[in-house]
């Protein structure tokens, strides 16, 4: 089982490097827009779209893995009623399964926003891209961030020595 633990650490690693690459092509994408806007008159007409859709790529490629390695902003107002490291394992655990089981309500609601696109034929404004590509992309990732909450949950309940070589 750690083996493949450290698998799915390893592969962690892609969609992070995808969601650089795409915040990288967004930095150059502005920065070109600001140059040609100021220097010819002349601004990237789909900008605007595109940073849409390369901010919806970077923070739903990232969000599985940040739920996954818990590195999202917590809130810990609660933490000093917790000092029983039973006790922090029993609230972790269940907070992830509780996270991961309500993300599963948003991941459909975006399916069938996604679906109402695809049968409308919404696409983008300038460069008449499907709009329910992105609205699946969405959803898929977060489908994804789910089970990965759930299945974290589950691991901090059961076998928490899977996530230790994790948090050292």
């Amino acid at each position: 089982m750690k083996s493949a633990m450290s698998l799915i650490r390893q592969l962690s690693h892609v969609p992070i490097l995808l969601a650089s690459a795409v915040l990288f092509l967004l930095m150059f994408m502005t920065f070109a827009d600001v140059i040609m806007r100021s220097t010819f008159n002349s601004p990237i007409e789909a900008a605007t779209e595109l940073t849409r859709m390369f901010m919806a790529i970077v923070v739903f490629l990232a969000l599985p893995v940040i739920s996954g390695k818990q590195e999202h902003i917590v809130v810990d107002l609660a933490d000093p009623l917790f000092t029983n490291p039973w006790a922090i394992r029993i609230r972790d655990g269940l907070i992830n399964l509780a996270c991961g089981v309500m993300l599963f309500w948003p991941a459909q609601r975006v399916v069938v926003l996604a679906e109402r696109a695809r049968d409308y034929g919404d696409v983008t404004e300038y460069l008449a891209i499907p709009q329910f590509y992105i609205g699946w992309f969405i959803a898929i990732m977060t489908f994804v961030s789910a089970i990965v909450l759930v299945a974290r949950g589950l691991i901090t309940l059961i076998a928490p020595q899977l996530l230790e070589t994790e948090e050292e």
